[in-house]
Formats: structure tokens, C-alpha cells, sequence
């Protein structure tokens, strides 16, 4: 690994722990204040204490019921991603698709990213498939994958635009219609530049710059990934596995409510609010989206009425019983089991 990469890691795994540290003593603080309010011993009020609790009180069917959607989704993008390297002839193991995007994911918690380069040699070794090509199609599917999280935002924005527009002006007094129009400004700005940047480096030797290659191959990879789905043989079914993980995962986050007590009462469209706000936590390349996920679930479901305290904890419930949980067994299971399977 390279240093810099080395040194990229450090400085995104001390941020996530420094987010989580700031928000487990803010919440400690705010715990200890509630205890005082109902005169309680403060002995008796530590915060770590209260998610054991809430750890061991949580209703674990409906947690098993979030585990079983977390798999399903594995299942959804696997075939997916079998459709991808159809395309380039080859046709796949299943269980190696899903061992090695379990490998994936289990990788991702140590270091941020690593995930797909280990999800794409993986493949390659046991499928017999140039790393090159498994990493296209990785490649092709987070392209689609932006697209439908945009998609999710965009329906957020619509179903709660009263609640998110409250909130932003209490806290960032910026209204959301601005914040839409920003969105929309910037995509405009970013379609004309970029044909004012292929107009322009057509006139220009891009070999002699390297900022105007690394863009240009950039923008071509987004093109030509977008135009590889034209060769997928059954397109309504690629959309249908595309929709299918993306509504699981929306799915893991509301019938998570359930799990908790004082989240129970939230309703859909809460939960795809929170689910959108800890997606784009989990985008930020900390391990796991650690701290980064926790802040933006909490902030999520202060907009819902939930206190400080019990949005935290639900956070910890979700982040740690559901993604490292899963992560970790199912990562492990096919650390073990492709040897065996491919032997």
C-alpha cells in the first residue's frame, strides 16, 4: 500500500473516531443531566450501562428479520453483478459473487476502499476472470448505485419537504428551496462543463496534462459504464435487482424502528429520511462509516422528535447488532468457505 494511502486512511479512521468520541461525550453529558432532572443516582447513570440495556431490551426478532433483508440485498447485487460479467462472456459462481462481495464488505471495515480492489482479485482468482474486467463492472455498478441513491434522496426531499425544510432553517437557517435550487444549479454548471471541457481539450495534447487526462478518463469511465448497461440482456431485470438492494436497505433502516422502543411509533417516511441521512454517512471513508454514520442517524431522528440520547443509541443498535455484525459473520464465512467451494 502506498503511503499516501496509508497516511489517507489514518487521517478519515482518526476523523470517525473523533466524530464518535465527541458525540459519545455530548451524549454522556446529556445523559447525566436527564438523570439529575428525575433524581436519579448519577452512580446508576452511565451512558454505556443504558446501551447494554437497550442492547439486551431491543426486540431481536425484528433484528434477525433486518439480517435476513441485509443478505437478500448481498443476493440482489451479486446477480447484478453476474448480468455485468455476462456481458463480457463470462458466467459465474453465485456463491463466489456473494462470498467475494461478503469478502468485500468484511475488508472495508479495516481499511476504507479496499473493499472492491480484494472483491475484484478474489473474483478473478476463482472465476479465472482479468482483474481489469471484475473491476469495470464493480466500477459500473457504483455508478448505478449513485444514480439510485439520488433517486432516494430526491423522494425524501418530496415526502418530507415540510419536516426537512424546518430543519434546515432551524439550524442552518437556509432554506430547502434554496438547497434544491443549489442542487439543480450545480448540476446544470456540471453538464456545461463538461462539454466545455470536451470542447476544449480538443484542442489541446491531453498527454502533455495530467490534471486534463486523469479528468477526461474520468468522465469517460462515468460515460462508457453508463453505456455498458445497454448490453445487459435483460435490462427490466438488471433495474428490478438495482431497486431490489436499494429498497432492502431502506427496509433495514425502518423495521429497525421497530426493534427500539422509543423509534417504534416512526413511521415509512421517517425511516427513509434516516435511511438516506446514514447512507450518506456510510459514504464518508471512515471504517464502516463510523462516526460520520452515527452523526447524520442522530441528526435524522432529532428531526423526529427523538432525543439526543435515545437517537445515539438507536444509532449504536443499528450500526454495530446490524452492519459490523453482518459484516463480520458473513465476511468471515466466506473468508473460510470459498477456499473450500473452489478447491
Amino acid at each position: 500500500m502506498k503511503f499516501s494511502n496509508i497516511l489517507k486512511y489514518f487521517l478519515f479512521l482518526t476523523i470517525g473516531v473523533g466524530i464518535l468520541y465527541l458525540m459519545w461525550t455530548k451524549n454522556s453529558s446529556a445523559y447525566e443531566e436527564e438523570c439529575i432532572l428525575r433524581g436519579a443516582n448519577l452512580d446508576n447513570c452511565n451512558l454505556f450501562d443504558k446501551i447494554i440495556t437497550d442492547f439486551s431490551q431491543a426486540n431481536w426478532i425484528w433484528i434477525v428479520v433486518v439480517l435476513i433483508i441485509f443478505m437478500l440485498s448481498n443476493i440482489f447485487r451479486a446477480l447484478r453483478w453476474n448480468q455485468l460479467l455476462a456481458t463480457l462472456g463470462y458466467s459465474p459462481s453465485t456463491i463466489n459473487s456473494l462470498g467475494t462481495l461478503m469478502l468485500g464488505y468484511f475488508a472495508n471495515l479495516g481499511i476504507p476502499r479496499i473493499g472492491e480492489i480484494i472483491r475484484a482479485t478474489s473474483m478473478s482468482r476463482y472465476e479465472n476472470i482479468p482483474v481489469e474486467q471484475t473491476m469495470a463492472t464493480i466500477i459500473v455498478g457504483r455508478i448505478i448505485d449513485v444514480l439510485f441513491l439520488l433517486l432516494f434522496i430526491g423522494a425524501s426531499f418530496v415526502l418530507s419537504f415540510n419536516v426537512l425544510s424546518k430543519y434546515f432553517q432551524d439550524n442552518f437557517q437556509f432554506s430547502i428551496i434554496n438547497l434544491v435550487y443549489l442542487g439543480i444549479s450545480l448540476a446544470i454548471a456540471s453538464i456545461i462543463g463538461y462539454f466545455v471541457f470536451i470542447r476544449f481539450s480538443k484542442g489541446f495534447a491531453l498527454s502533455n496534462n495530467k490534471l486534463l487526462n486523469k479528468l477526461s478518463e474520468i468522465m469517460n469511465r462515468f460515460l462508457e459504464g453508463l453505456k455498458s448497461i445497454l448490453k445487459v440482456d435483460n435490462k427490466a431485470l438488471f433495474i428490478a435487482y438495482s431497486l431490489g438492494i436499494w429498497v432492502c436497505y431502506y427496509l433495514m433502516t425502518y423495521l429497525c424502528f421497530f426493534a427500539y422502543e422509543p423509534t417504534s411509533h416512526l413511521g415509512p417516511i421517517a425511516g427513509l429520511v434516516v435511511f438516506v441521512f446514514g447512507t450518506l454517512g456510510i459514504v464518508f471513508p471512515s471504517p464502516g462509516g463510523m462516526g460520520s454514520y452515527h452523526y447524520l442517524v442522530v441528526q435524522a431522528l432529532i428531526i423526529y422528535g427523538i432525543g439526543g440520547v435515545e437517537a445515539f443509541s438507536f444509532a449504536m443498535l443499528l450500526f454495530f447488532a446490524i452492519q459490523l455484525f453482518c459484516n463480520i459473520l458473513f465476511g468471515i464465512i466466506a473468508l473460510v468457505g470459498l477456499p473450500i467451494f473452489n478447491k
